[in-house]
């Protein structure tokens, strides 16, 4: 019998400019049926590019100069965009990696859903809505027929990823890409997506192609994995054999990247007995406020609690770990530290009471920094990277010599060339501009810098090359670090203490060494619980691959 999917020596380039890139070389893989196939590489090795070729959603300065690609037994390469049109959705289908982005803000999700059903299914509109009612409630949603007509906006991330795997699911295709659908969501709400794919797939027996850069979780969920570098497979195998006993030097360096909480990293350094750099004391925030006419009117708006009485503290040079899944109150609190948040409490650095905003002067502001998640989102796409580190420069000086040397002294620091301050933004990796933005921050001499989910849209290499550098600097400048992330894995490694939230609550705060004897609160134990194992350590391999 054929694989539902075949790849045979297919090669794609892309004209630009400054010639032909050649974006994949020579790629071969079969996905058989049930079978789930883990393709896993750094950013830019081709893996979504890959995706695109199969799901034929390939731009227009793409060219493909030889090799196939089947499903079942026809050809995708040769066929219109008509015949395309039919295929995908009805036998094939792709679930991307940001749901937001899949959706059509402007209408319910419902409607969407529908519309997959009454194309590919010649279902009428209210069978397809009886329909994908049912399909909502077997994704794990408590309420299918009020989510039916929400819209986009009105659903949490991780319900709006099960109405995309609904929809993928809906007119049982013969094979589903999953490009990195997880990257996205908490680790609990990840985890039960990954428990919703295994179910799926064990009752659908649908071929999928799981693209990831998270290789613990790859380890855990593939039958078998392929290694793609820089447009080529350089390894393929069992998930056994790939995590146990990879050939590859490439595959090597991948898991030898995966953060391992077994391991402490070798650069935090000890952290001081000295008085606490920074303490919150009861501090809350909340949401939503009633205009003056709503209040003449009666109709007073629900507070909605960001942070509930949260009270912690960070000594000089100390990593305190925060953690928590979505919507757990951890990205409010660092806006409240940072006066991006009105809060209620009370806020102490270095003993001096801060109970506003207002109170935050400009030597708090040198002091008191933040890294966010997003560095698209925080780096100015229309300044070159010199202008962007020139404003921190100008605001509090601190700086030896020239502006120029000096934006050139922390390029250097972040262990980017100096000749990229004359870039722009989108000239650079998404590493590099991580790099910029930590850069950034450093510019003022900051004793705390507060880090936003700083590692979680970057692969394990430059994750890992990222971190190292978070601790070179901590080294050199005493900086304590409010270290957000929901990869537990990784704040094992780097946390001197840990901060559990749950809905707005810190529900424990313990030593790394309590936490390795074991947390109290049961939502702590819930969440360690939902973490993958790091690869090559898992001992969970899918049924049905060879062990």
């Amino acid at each position: 019998m054929p694989p539902v999917l075949e790849v045979s020596n297919y090669t794609l380039d892309y004209a630009t400019p400054r010639g032909v890139n050649r974006a994949l070389d020579a790629i071969d893989l079969a996905i058989d049926r049930g079978e789930a196939l883990g393709l896993v590489g750094e950013s830019g090795s081709g893996k979504t590019s890959l995706a695109w070729a199969i799901m034929r959603y390939l731009p227009k300065n793409a060219r493909e100069p030889g090799g196939s690609i089947r499903l079942a037994d026809e050809e995708l390469t040769t066929k219109t965009p008509a015949e395309i049109g039919a295929i995908r959705g009805r036998r094939i289908g792709m679930v991307f990696q940001d749901p937001g982005t899949s959706l059509n803000p402007t209408l319910p999700l419902g409607e969407q859903l529908a519309e997959v059903l009454v194309r590919h299914r010649g279902l009428t509109r209210r069978q397809a809505w009886v329909e994908g009612e049912a399909m909502l409630a077997r994704v794990g949603l408590k309420q299918p027929a009020q989510m039916m007509r929400r819209y986009p906006h009105e659903a949490s991330g991780g319900e709006k990823q099960r109405v995309v795997i609904a929809t993928a699911f809906a007119c049982a295709p013969e094979c589903i890409l999953f490009d990195e659908p997880t990257t996205a969501l908490d680790v609990i709400t990840a985890r039960q997506i990954l428990d919703l794919f295994a179910e799926l797939q064990a009752e659908t027996s649908v071929a999928s192609l799981y693209i990831s850069h998270d290789l613990a979780l790859v380890s855990q969920i593939a039958h078998r994995v392929a290694v793609i570098h820089r447009g080529r497979i350089v390894e393929q195998g069992t998930a056994a054999e790939i995590f146990t006993n990879p050939r590859d030097d490439y595959t090597r360096r991948l898991i030898a990247a995966v953060p391992n909480p077994r391991h402490r990293l070798s650069g935090v350094a000890p952290v001081s007995t000295a008085a606490p750099l920074v303490e919150a004391k009861s501090v809350s925030v909340h949401y939503g406020r009633t205009s003056r006419l709503a209040r003449l009117m009666g109709r007073a708006r629900e507070r909605i609690v960001g942070n509930r009485a949260v009270s912690l503290s960070v000594h000089p040079g100390e990593i305190l770990g925060i953690v928590g899944e979505s919507g757990s109150g951890k990205s409010t609190l660092a806006k409240a530290l940072t006066g991006l948040n009105p809060f209620t409490g009370e806020i102490r650095f270095d003993g001096r009471r801060i109970g506003s905003a207002a109170d935050m002067d400009r030597a708090y502001r040198r002091n008191v920094q933040i890294i966010f998640q997003h560095p698209d989102a925080s780096l100015n796409p229309r300044q070159r990277i010199g202008e962007i580190l020139s404003r921190p420069l100008a605001l509090y000086g601190g700086h030896e010599g020239s502006r120029d040397a000096a934006v050139a002294r922390l390029l250097e620091q972040v262990r980017l060339p100096a000749d990229y301050a004359r870039r722009h933004p989108h000239e650079l990796s998404g590493g590099e501009k991580q790099r910029v933005a930590i850069a950034r921050a450093f510019a003022s001499n900051p004793r705390l810098v507060i880090c936003d989910e700083i590692t979680s849209a970057l692969d394990v290499s430059v994750q890992a090359s990222v971190v190292e550098l978070l601790l070179d600097l901590q080294r050199r400048h005493g900086t304590a670090y409010l270290f957000i992330t929901h990869d537990i894995n990784l704040v094992r490694q780097i946390a001197h203490r840990i901060a559990v939230m749950y809905r707005g609550d810190l529900v424990e705060l313990l030593g790394i060494d309590e936490l390795e004897t074991g947390p109290k609160h049961p939502y702590t134990r819930t969440l360690i619980a939902a973490v993958p194992q790091p690869a090559g350590t898992a001992g969970t391999i899918p049924e049905g691959s060879e062990t």
